[in-house]
């Protein structure tokens, strides 16, 4: 198998897990990358209920579809954020709980070990198709975000004092280490999207990221160039830097303007899609990431997991986008040469 075209089910969280598998297939997806909200992927009933992993394969393969990761984005972000009100609407009740900070960030990375446990239970019973492209990868893995002790630094006013980025980088790595530490146990990998409001958005918060962990073995990485496009950041040369360790990626796309704006890189507070704004989201081959030079960089790291569209844009009816990013991830992909293309010259 080819490296699976899938779709994260983040964005669909509202439709029924049995609605979505019916409209992915018909999009023309391989798989999907399970979200752990909405009724896409329960991780108490994964550990809970004996039936519930088989009934969740039965119906991924009713409908021809596979999964080679799943995603808690929402969770993992309460583990090292400053917590506020904003973090109500996005944990489940039994994480959020009477809602003191230090009791959330607990709770938080109680949920996220319990989420590499259940990310064993689903993968160990894949069917043979899902393992065959798993153990290409090596991994199995799980997706999300870390929050950040320090993300209101990222503007450095009023002036920190001396060594508040390091001892918040310390915060980090003490909040995450025990959970990296039990996925390690697991033989399960933590792929943070590094993306603005993580402890990792460049390359360089990256890189102090993977020190502050000492290289933790169970630390890795989901790519989305989109996240980096509009910050100015070179995609390319993250792939370059931590390729080995890239272990998920997300297809999806963003536009910036090439002039001056009424809304700047900050977003003005303004919605997506708002006329003005200096950049925006967008279905797949309508940005400006450069997706060839992506797959050609993927080919040489022989990168052999899912391509996952992310889909988001503000301005396109969903299932539209949806359909028309299946066809262009295949397109777009192609398989690394297994032979130099002058080799005939020589035979």
């Amino acid at each position: 198998m080819p490296r699976p075209v899938c779709l994260f089910t983040g964005q669909w969280a509202d439709l029924p897990l049995e609605t979505l598998a019916q409209k992915a297939r018909d999009f023309g997806y391989d798989g999907l990358e399970l979200a752990c909200w909405g009724d896409h992927f329960d991780v108490q009933r994964a550990l809970k209920d004996k039936g519930y992993v088989a009934k969740h394969w039965e119906l991924l393969q009713d409908h021809g579809l596979g999964s080679f990761a799943i995603s808690n984005h929402l969770v993992g972000q309460a583990v090292a954020d400053v917590i506020d009100e904003r973090h109500r609407s996005i944990l489940p009740d039994r994480v959020w709980g009477d809602g003191k900070p230090d009791g959330v960030r607990k709770r938080a990375a109680q949920e996220m070990i319990d989420t590499g446990r259940a990310a064993r239970a689903f993968f160990d019973a894949a069917p043979k198709t899902v393992k065959d492209v798993l153990k290409k990868t090596k991994r199995t893995v799980v997706v999300g975000f870390t929050g950040s002790p320090i993300w209101n630094y990222a503007y450095a006013f009023p002036p920190l004092p001396p060594g508040a980025v390091e001892k918040g980088y310390a915060q980090f790595a003490a909040l995450w280490t025990p959970i990296l530490d039990e996925y390690a146990k697991l033989k399960v990998s933590f792929a943070l999207e590094v993306h603005p409001t993580e402890i990792a958005f460049d390359v360089a918060s990256t890189e102090r990221a993977l020190a502050a962990l000492n290289g933790h073995k169970a630390f890795g990485f989901n790519f989305d160039p989109s996240h980096f496009g509009y910050q100015g950041v070179d995609y390319l040369m993250f792939l370059r830097r931590f390729g080995e360790r890239v272990w998920n990626v997300h297809v999806k796309d963003v536009w910036w303007s090439p002039v001056p704006t009424a809304v700047g890189t900050f977003g003005g507070h303004v919605d997506f899609g708002r006329d003005g704004r200096n950049w925006d989201f967008r279905s797949p081959g309508r940005g400006r990431i450069d997706f060839e030079a992506i797959v050609r960089l993927l080919n040489q790291m022989n990168y052999s997991g899912p391509l996952t569209v992310e889909w988001e844009d503000a301005l396109m009816d969903r299932e539209h986008g949806a359909k028309e990013s299946s066809a262009f991830v295949r397109r777009l992909d192609f398989p690394r040469s297994e032979r130099a293309f002058d080799a005939a010259f020589s035979e």
